[in-house]
């Protein structure tokens, strides 16, 4: 089996060092970056198992680390270190993307606990997606690569457009009301106004059905939307 590759991004040495020679007696291979943008950039370079990423850093905070990643796409598992107390934290870094949180001071074993579960939930994720290609009439995704064609016009989507298509080509030809898209594309702990569901629709019909003869997003009123070709 492949090594797992962590990258710990912490800017306290000691925290840094102790978490590093844990990880490789647990058999991970392991890099150190002491600051956000110095992380950025070997996550922009590398690809990595899983990230370890402090909050409190200097140049880029771990919050911005975070949302820069997420904004391209990069669906690594994040980590987050977040000081005692600090529920913001928490909830804003749950809300960027991250996969969990720890609290410090923490406990190796703890951490090594969560490390293996995203570790295991994304190997089960990559094994499903793995060759996985969505379609309906002229559109077609690619849920590995995150390509997305009408015919052979390549098209160029937001993480959260993206994941918004990708659960409406799950279940087309089936009416989904605003509740149930933001359940499973915004979560089910997303605490904002269903009329976001209205906006991203608006944003995907503007870049798949605006620019082409057939549009695939059809509104059902007062219900929601769904994937179905117009009949003429």
């Amino acid at each position: 089996m492949e090594q797992a590759k962590i990258l710990i991004v912490e800017d306290e040495a000691n925290i840094a060092r102790v978490v590093q020679l844990e990880l490789e007696h647990e058999g991970y291979l392991t890099t150190i970056a002491t600051d956000g943008g110095a992380a950025l950039e070997k996550l922009q370079s590398e690809s990595w198992s899983l990230v370890l990423l402090d909050v409190m850093l200097p140049v880029l905070s771990g919050m911005e680390v975070l949302r820069r990643l997420r904004a391209t796409g990069d669906q690594t598992p994040v980590i987050l270190l977040t000081a005692r107390d600090t529920i913001v934290d928490k909830v804003m870094g749950l809300d960027q993307g991250a996969n969990d949180y720890i609290t410090k001071p923490f406990e190796i074993e703890e951490l090594l606990a969560r490390i293996r579960a995203c570790l295991r939930v994304q190997s089960k994720v990559l094994g499903s997606r793995a060759n996985a290609e969505l379609s309906f009439a002229d559109l077609s995704v690619n849920e590995q690569t995150r390509e997305v064609k009408r015919g052979k016009t390549n098209i160029e989507l937001t993480p959260r457009e993206f994941d918004l298509l990708v659960y409406l080509l799950r279940h087309p030809k089936q009416v989904l009301s605003r509740e149930q898209i933001v359940e499973q594309v915004w979560g089910f702990d997303y605490y904002g106004d269903t009329n976001v569901v209205d906006v991203y629709i608006r944003y995907l019909r503007q870049k798949l059905d605006r620019p082409f003869k057939n549009p695939l997003i059809q509104t059902v009123r007062g219900v929601g939307y769904v994937m179905k070709e117009t009949t003429s």
